[in-house]
């Protein structure tokens, strides 16, 4: 079926089918008590138009009778008929119909029950004053007095199984078309969040109707993705590492003419040019390492608290040439299961990125913490500075390689754009998230968490 509306409408059919069926056996597997009182009711009121027909037969004759249950059915919008012991018609009308019904209730006491056409029929063995036995058949209206016998226990039997057989063919239906759609939405947050081998499940492309051609669109692209966004960093691991040797050989060139020009301005500013480069060029390969992952990060338990101390008084240093210091706070030591390299370049980026901005004559904090999480114990490290902050619709952005804010363009900013692009990767390959938000009192937050290890083992 290669429709979702024809499986639709095939389930919606097979949920009344199956909720009538229950219906049915619901009635048949009623309590008998239930059912007896049902079949006495019915009996009875068929009893009382019985009576007052046959007396009007044995006071006034046939045309008596058949004046009352004429009346009868247009007052009382009630067929029925009276009937001789041998089942031969007196009055009535559509009495052929009976006929079936009488001879079913002339063997035996109890009435005999019926449905047509949504109406319960009811047929009777009734003696007149005279003591002559009769047979009389009615319709009557299949009210909820007729269908059930104003019974609660009946009511909630047939009502409850229909919402059981319906509620359970609903939920299957619904989880038949909800479960590919959870799933595919689980398999593109894990694409968004950079796993680009994640793929909706295989089995979900078997199905042939609209889910199936979805779920096969979103893996063609997965792989397109995937594909291009490979190219992309093989490029620039390609690229970064070709521009290793002119650049080289440039410096060498330099130092020669040096040598032969002496000391010059212009020879000071290529050096500083040739630095910038370098360090373009080492960062744009950490950049690709990071997300290739082509060797795993060797990873081993270390004070990551020390590790951020180390790098605040480093930082401590630097910052006194742009007047402005590094304020230190928190847990002194935290340990974690990571790489010792990649975590210093990692906080080195995020702390010098904050002296970068800060306002002159401010304080850029520090700030690491141990927090508990769902059961899960996280090292947060906090680093705020006191600059002009992000605009909020640029917040995601700045941990993407290259991407600078508008005001932030300028050479003199400094950075190329790759720092906390740096900070992202290694958060994500510690099992961690580096996220940046808007201090309350202006200047800009920066978190970089990843899991903590256990307590300071005794050494």
């Amino acid at each position: 079926m290669r429709s979702l509306f024809l499986k639709i409408f095939l389930w919606f059919w097979a949920t009344v089918v199956l909720t009538g069926i229950t219906l049915i056996f619901s009635f048949l597997l009623q309590p008998g008590g239930a059912s007896f009182r049902i079949h006495a009711a019915l009996g009875e009121t068929a009893s009382v138009y019985g009576r007052a027909a046959i007396a009007e037969l044995e006071g006034g004759g046939p045309e008596a009778a058949a004046t009352y249950l004429e009346d009868l059915r247009k007052n009382a919008h009630t067929s029925a008929c009276l009937f001789n012991r041998e089942g031969t018609e007196i009055a009535g009308h559509d009495c052929a119909s009976f006929s079936r019904l009488v001879n079913a209730a002339a063997e035996k006491s109890a009435p005999a029950i019926a449905m047509r056409h949504g109406l319960v029929r009811v047929g009777v063995r009734l003696q007149g004053e005279s003591g002559t036995p009769y047979l009389f058949a009615t319709e009557l209206p299949a009210g909820p007095g007729a269908a059930f016998g104003n019974n609660f226990f009946g009511l909630l039997l047939h009502w409850g199984a229909a919402f059981l057989v319906s509620g359970l063919i609903c939920y299957l239906l619904t989880r038949y078309l909800t479960e590919p759609i959870l799933r595919l939405r689980d398999a593109s947050r894990q694409l968004a969040a950079g796993n680009l081998s994640m793929r909706a499940a295989a089995g979900a492309e078997k199905r042939r109707d609209e889910l199936g051609d979805l779920v096969r669109d979103f893996n063609a692209m997965g792989d397109r993705i995937e594909a291009l966004i490979t190219s992309q960093r093989q490029l620039i691991s390609d690229v970064s590492h070709e521009l290793r040797s002119p650049l080289a050989r440039l410096t060498v060139a330099l130092d020669l003419a040096r040598e032969h020009k002496g000391d010059d301005p212009a020879f000071e500013q290529m050096q500083k040019d040739f630095d910038r480069l370098n360090e373009m060029v080492g960062r744009l390969l950490t950049v690709a390492r990071l997300d290739t992952s082509a060797t795993p990060a060797e990873m081993k338990r270390l004070d990551f608290g020390a590790l951020v101390a180390e790098v605040a008084a480093d930082a401590e240093f630097e910052s006194r040439e742009l007047n402005c210091n590094v304020q230190l706070s928190g847990d002194n030591h935290i340990y974690v299961q990571g790489n010792s390299d990649l975590l210093r370049s990692a906080v080195e980026n995020i702390v010098r990125n904050a002296i970068r901005y800060t306002a002159p004559g401010t304080t850029v904090d520090v700030n690491l913490r141990r927090r508990n999480s769902a059961g899960l114990a996280r090292s947060v490290l906090t680093v705020r500075d006191h600059g002009p902050g992000v605009a909020e619709s640029e917040l995601a952005n700045i941990f993407q390689p290259f991407y600078r804010i508008e005001d932030a363009r300028d050479r003199q900013s400094g950075g190329v754009g790759l720092g906390l692009a740096i900070s992202d990767r290694v958060a994500r390959l510690h099992g961690g998230m580096v996220r940046a938000s808007n201090a309350t009192d202006g200047g800009l937050q920066v978190e970089f968490e990843i899991p903590a290890a256990e307590v300071t083992p005794e050494t």
